[in-house]
């Protein structure tokens, strides 16, 4: 209030004071609208913002943005179903291997791809009870093998390749016996051998059969000594 208001009529007073109030409520007014407009246009941006963010995560996800990175680093990769069951794992074991494991329904493994620290690679597929009844298997001297077994896991077949350029096919009976085999040593020279009930009864471990002509990786004489079958088997040797 002025000097000059409180010389003025009580009426004009009123009036000057009203119209400051109406002056000031219309201020507030347009300072709202203002405010409404700003708020309108920012919530605009933002949902133009998240729409464009959702559109290039999908775009992404979908297809990969230019000059993206395209791998994924991990230590192992689990393979879940929709009940939560373990159906697969990919990952690298605390002993430097490879490995890639794949379960039945139950969780149970069935399919085993492993690679060692040392070269070695090995695949095999095995029962409901874990029992191998397939392996394949490469050593870093080249060596393959491919062994079959019975259900109760005993090798009944081995088919084998060793570094020096021989190569067998063991059978063996349910004992894991072996009962008969066909061969070429490094030399060329095609061996078959067949075990009688008798000759053989002693255990002999399948798998070390396939080590049988490793000696000939030594070029033999022309004419090599001629020597007398193993007891209790009977064996044609052929140029």
């Amino acid at each position: 209030m002025t000097i000059d208001d409180r010389h003025e009529p009580p009426a004009q007073y009123e009036l000057r004071a009203e119209g400051r109030i109406v002056n000031r409520l219309e201020q507030l007014e347009r300072d709202n609208r203002r405010l409404r407009r700003y708020t309108s246009t920012m919530l605009v941006v933002v949902a133009m913002v998240l729409g464009l963010g959702a559109a290039l995560i999908w775009y992404s996800v979908r297809s990969g943005l230019p000059g993206s990175p395209m791998t994924i680093s991990a230590h192992q990769f689990v393979l879940r179903d929709s009940d939560g069951t373990m159906r697969g794992v990919w990952g690298l074991g605390d002993d430097g291997a490879v490995r890639l494991v794949l379960n039945d329904g139950k969780g149970r493994q069935r399919v085993r791809l492993s690679l060692l620290h040392d070269g070695s690679a090995g695949l095999s597929f095995a029962d409901s009870a874990d029992r191998k009844l397939a392996v394949f298997g490469l050593l870093p001297d080249y060596t393959t093998n491919l062994a079959l077994t019975d259900p109760a896991g005993i090798p009944r077949a081995v088919l084998g390749v060793s570094p020096n350029g021989s190569s067998n096919l063991v059978f063996a009976d349910r004992s894991g016996s072996t009962r008969a085999g066909l061969g070429v040593d490094s030399r060329g020279l095609g061996t078959f051998t067949l075990a009688d009930q008798e000759g053989g009864g002693a255990r002999e471990e399948l798998l070390d059969t396939l080590q049988m002509d490793q000696a000939d990786s030594v070029e033999a004489p022309a004419s090599p000594p001629s020597s007398p079958p193993a007891k209790g088997r009977r064996t044609n040797r052929s140029q």
